[in-house]
């Protein structure tokens, strides 16, 4: 039997989301036969959290699925139970980094592949508290429907069951290695307001994450399709593609990995910044290992604490932390592409110590390219006023430990790369 992981880290009130997921799940054991192991990473605060152990025991119980509602301390108890067994050095720097005491998208993920491996699943299936699906026919539109059977079989096999094949022919023997798509709704990343008060600023700020050398039109093509998902319209019918799936197109929310992916190499654990639980797809894609895209987009929405002042300010640094993680992973992206399929094994799975490599390079590169980015953001910051403004000066006090944190960043993922095998390998036990 298929055993998967379906996934929900939280660290909000998201009651509903974990009761849909659960009906997914109960689609995923009914429909493929699946054994599901539905996983909720809980580090919402001591209320939140007890009502979604209210919401958890009032799920009826479905065959073939299990529920595993874990907050930080048993999550915590695991880590130190797995990296003491895995014999590391520097275990408490593991530790921070598997479970910070910031928001890490990065490290929330790699715990929830560490637990998979722990119960035995073959994939982890992501969804996201701040989401929720499509009702198509006055049924929910599950991603899982395209997810499963085909992960981690030769793409041969998959080629009949999709609407469209982009992939060459050479490549049907590989796994499939990723299934996703995208959302519909608002923007992922809370840029709305900034695009309604000034166009041009938003065009400036979002195009800073594109590589320094682009041209004008490749930056502004960039800014057009970043964040917006697959736009606005709702499911109607399925269509499916087996290809090498462009990173673009899939969202963390509505994702699917093989263990023969996230196995050999974790996430970046990077605190307080958005798009760091995005290099797996990255990956998939350069090493040339196919995938499913699928249009069973997910619902997304804002929660209210973002609109805060307080979350505001935490959602903007996050975004500039973004912009600044770039000049190093525009590095690791090129090298990546370039190696193409080099950067598989005879057995076609990731070799982390490429990718080791390539990050090491990247924190040598000069901080110039990030120096020119910080001005940019505070310059249209400051333009736009008001709270703008007042995020402007806060990134202005903290610019010298922005910079230095960023290149702390990527070498604390290689760090965590070359510790990976021995965590699984623990995990497991």
């Amino acid at each position: 039997m298929n055993r998967i992981c379906l996934c929900l880290p939280t660290n909000r009130a998201c009651s509903a989301t974990i009761t849909a997921l659960h009906a997914e799940a109960g689609h995923a054991a009914r429909r493929f036969g699946a054994d599901v192991r539905l996983l909720i990473l809980d580090s919402a605060d001591d209320r939140t959290r007890a009502a979604h152990t209210r919401t958890v025991a009032a799920l009826p119980p479905e065959p073939g699925v299990s529920v595993h509602h874990l907050d930080e301390e048993a999550q915590r108890d695991f880590l130190r139970r797995a990296i003491r067994t895995a014999g590391l050095p520097e275990p408490d720097r593991l530790l921070r980094l598997m479970l910070p005491p910031a928001v890490s998208y990065g490290a929330c993920t790699n715990r929830a592949f560490l637990l998979a491996a722990a119960l035995g699943c073959h994939s982890v299936h992501r969804r996201d508290s701040d989401s929720t699906y499509q009702v198509h026919a006055g049924q929910p539109v599950f991603p899982v429907h395209h997810e499963l059977p085909w992960l981690g079989r030769p793409a041969a096999e998959a080629s009949a069951a999709v609407t469209r094949t982009d992939l060459d022919p050479a490549l049907g023997h590989r796994p499939v290695s990723l299934a996703g798509a995208s959302f519909i709704g608002e923007l992922s990343v809370d840029l709305g307001e900034m695009r309604r008060l000034d166009e041009g600023v938003y065009h400036d700020v979002v195009g800073l994450w594109a590589p320094a050398g682009v041209s004008p039109e490749q930056r502004r093509e960039l800014v057009e399709e970043s964040f917006t998902g697959a736009g606005t319209a709702g499911f109607t019918g399925d269509h499916s593609t087996l290809a090498l799936v462009d990173p673009m197109r899939v969202d963390m929310c509505n994702i699917a990995l093989h263990h023969d992916v996230y196995e050999r190499l974790p996430l970046p654990p990077a605190t307080d910044t958005i798009g760091s639980d995005y290099f797996l797809t990255h990956l998939v894609h350069d090493a040339m290992l196919p995938g499913i895209l699928h249009n069973r987009h997910i619902e997304n929405f804002y929660t209210p604490e973002r609109r805060t002042d307080a979350g505001f300010l935490a959602y903007q640094t996050r975004f500039v932390k973004f912009l600044l993680s770039m000049l190093y992973l525009h590095h690791v992206y090129d090298r990546m592409a370039a190696e193409g399929d080099g950067l598989l094994d005879d057995r076609q799975r990731v070799r982390p110590d490429r990718i080791v490599e390539f990050l090491r390079e990247s924190t040598r590169l000069d901080r110039a390219e990030n120096e020119w980015r910080l001005d940019r953001v505070d310059t249209a910051y400051r333009k736009l006023g008001g709270r703008y403004a007042t995020v402007a000066d806060r990134l202005a006090a903290r610019r010298a430990e922005l910079l230095d944190q960023a290149e702390r960043d990527i070498e604390d993922f290689a760090h965590l790369i070359e510790a990976w095998p021995s965590l699984i390998e623990a995990a497991r036990t």
